[in-house]
């Protein structure tokens, strides 16, 4: 079996079998395949595609290049929950905690962001003394005392994954569905849960722009854990705007907190109520309606916000910031963005909101690129809110006047602002299962 026949089989559109992709793989894994012979693979697949068995394929092989999490250890039905990335996305913070005061274990593995999108391990460092890096004994131990668990990938979780994405990324393959799809479940997979809740981003500020494509992954991602016995439904959600308020690692920690007290801003909780649901549903096996009761009993007796502190302590956290939230925010200034019309806010390019959220310092360009954990965004105002002229939008959080500048150049390119009240669009499109 030679790469080249294998490359030219795809190149021409033909399905590829078990035995192709593990060649391809695992050649490439173990420095056999070269770069560019992988990268003509790629490019293939990205004009090609690969079908559903294919594409499940890929995944099942994927995963299977490191290390798999046995959970058998942790009673009951273990639910993992996955975002595809967004700006202000902070549901793994509230939902963690929330579902695991309703009797569900939550044994959750997270990364770090990149770009434009948060990444949950670099919020919760944010936090003084918290501890992302556990071993597996200690993640389970953790989970079976106190029910939850929240820690960063291990360095060989998946490693043909991280060798693959990484060429990807200087081929301009990322963006194709069945390679997006395997990239995710495979990570998913071997983090070794029993079902999957999976938020399926869509907008400005995900990297599915519009509601086809959306679909497509759902669908995919979907038929991979099924195809791998396990349950999973995927919700597609809005992100022509920011996920609640609050953009910035420390900012988004004090709005997840918030939520918890039964405050914060209603389309953070009604997202986090309906993938908490959804939770609740495969994790105790009961309805829809019975878990939103439970979701909203445990915020309203305080279970909620108790569980997430005794999580927080448990990994070395300190808690005083669950009261006094301002000792997260070590910053240099506060700058007020207001508006220079009156009108309603017609578009916020979120992509773009992320950006200049990342050049204040919330986020990498690079995954050398050091986090300022206390500078970001407070909105006000978003998308379809009526603004006078010279009323605040947002707050900034900042440390450096030059990223300040910088960062407010891109905001102003991102809000545009009109005489006319732009539609309403809808928080969920679609549920996928």
């Amino acid at each position: 079996m030679r790469a080249y026949e294998i490359i030219q089989k795809k190149r021409n559109g033909n399905p590829l079998d078990k035995r192709e992709i593990e060649f391809l793989v695992d050649g490439f894994v173990k420095g056999e395949i070269p770069d560019y012979q992988m990268a003509a693979f790629l490019m293939a697949v990205f004009f090609r595609h690969m079908n559903s068995e294919e594409t499940f394929l890929l995944t099942d092989i994927m995963k299977n290049s490191g290390d798999i999490m046995d959970l058998s250890e942790i009673n009951g039905v273990k639910v993992d929950k996955h975002s595809t990335g967004g700006v202000g996305d902070k549901t793994t913070l509230i939902l963690a905690p929330l579902v695991s005061s309703c009797g569900v274990n939550v044994a959750k593995l997270s990364g770090r962001g990149l770009g434009h999108t948060g990444g949950t391990i670099d919020k919760l460092e944010s936090i003084p003394g918290f501890k992302t890096s556990m071993s597996k004994d200690e993640w389970v131990k953790q989970v079976n005392e106190i029910g939850v668990a929240l820690a960063g990938q291990t360095a060989n979780l998946v490693p043909a994954d991280k060798k693959i994405y990484a060429l990807r990324d200087v081929t301009a393959t990322v963006d194709e569905i069945s390679l997006i799809a395997s990239s995710i479940m495979s990570k998913k997979l071997a983090g070794g849960s029993d079902a999957f809740v999976l938020d399926v981003k869509m907008g400005s500020g995900a990297f599915m722009k519009d509601l086809k494509d959306a679909v497509n992954l759902s669908k995919t991602m979907v038929s991979i854990a099924k195809l791998a016995g396990k349950k999973a439904a995927a919700m597609i959600t809005d992100m022509d705007k920011p996920l609640g308020n609050k953009v910035g690692n420390a900012l988004e920690v004090i709005e997840s907190v918030e939520i918890l007290k039964g405050q914060g801003p209603d389309d953070l909780r009604e997202i986090c109520f309906n993938l908490g649901g959804k939770m609740l549903e495969y994790g105790l096996d009961i309805a829809q309606e019975k878990a939103h009761k439970m979701l909203v009993d445990s915020i309203e007796t305080g279970k909620a916000l108790n569980k997430f502190s005794e999580f927080i302590s448990c990994q070395g956290g300190e808690t005083e910031f669950i009261e006094n939230p301002e000792i997260l925010l070590n910053c240099k200034g506060i700058y007020s963005f207001k508006a220079e019309k009156t009108g309603y806010i017609q578009n916020m390019d979120t992509e773009k909101v992320g950006i200049a959220a990342m050049i204040l310092g919330a986020g990498r360009a690079k995954k050398e690129d050091i986090i300022d954990f206390s500078v970001g965004f407070d909105f006000m105002k978003k998308t379809t809110d009526k603004v006078e002229i010279g009323e605040e939008i947002l707050k900034i959080y900042y440390n450096d006047d030059e990223k300040l500048n910088e960062s407010l150049e891109i905001l102003n390119e991102s809000l545009m602002i009109g005489d006319t009240e732009p539609e309403k669009t809808p928080l969920i499109f679609d549920i996928i299962q």
